[in-house]
This record gives structure tokens, sequence and C-alpha cells, in this order.
């Protein structure tokens, strides 16, 4: 990919939610909610404490995570629709 995240912004690409509710019943594109789970896909070198030196960040490319729903601004970026957020803006790492 082309876009490399400066600082300690992360790119993510969106997992999809699921088709279906546990009881079997379709949901429709109109009641979806938009997924708060995602893949890193570019990381940034990370952030600099006030002395210059870097603090390397937590997530790698290839980690699913968690993320607040109003988090990051979304990009298309070659095709594709991405979130740019910083790394604080993760909840977490899916293991």
């Amino acid at each position: 990919m082309a876009f490399k995240p400066l600082h300690d912004r992360v790119l993510v690409r969106r997992l999809e939610g699921e088709e279906k509710t546990k009881g079997g019943l379709i949901i429709p594109d109109t009641a979806k909610e938009k997924p708060a789970e995602g893949e890193i896909v570019s990381v940034g070198e990370g952030a600099r404490k006030d002395s210059g030196e870097l603090i390397a960040p937590s997530v790698k490319p290839g980690d699913r995570i968690l993320f607040g729903k109003w988090s990051g601004t979304e990009v298309t970026v070659e095709g594709q629709d991405l979130l740019i957020m910083k790394e604080s803006d993760i909840l977490g790492i899916i293991a």
C-alpha cells in the first residue's frame, strides 16, 4: 500500500458485521451499525516524548482490534474504504 500514517496514527480496515441475528433473521443494510472491529493495515513510527524519545506503537499490521464507535476519520485509499485513527482510540487487540 502506498499510504504510511504519521506519528501515532494507524490505518484500519473495518471488518464486516454479521448478516444475520443469532435467531436467523437477516439484517438489512439500512439497519446495520458500522462494525467497531477492524484489522490494522499500516502503522506510523510512533509518538514522541517531550525529550524526543520515540514510543513504539503497541499494534502491528495484521492485528485485529476493537475501537470506539465514533473513532477515526473515514478515507478512501486505492479504492478501499479505510479509517485513520490515533493509536489511543484503539480499545484493545483481539487475540
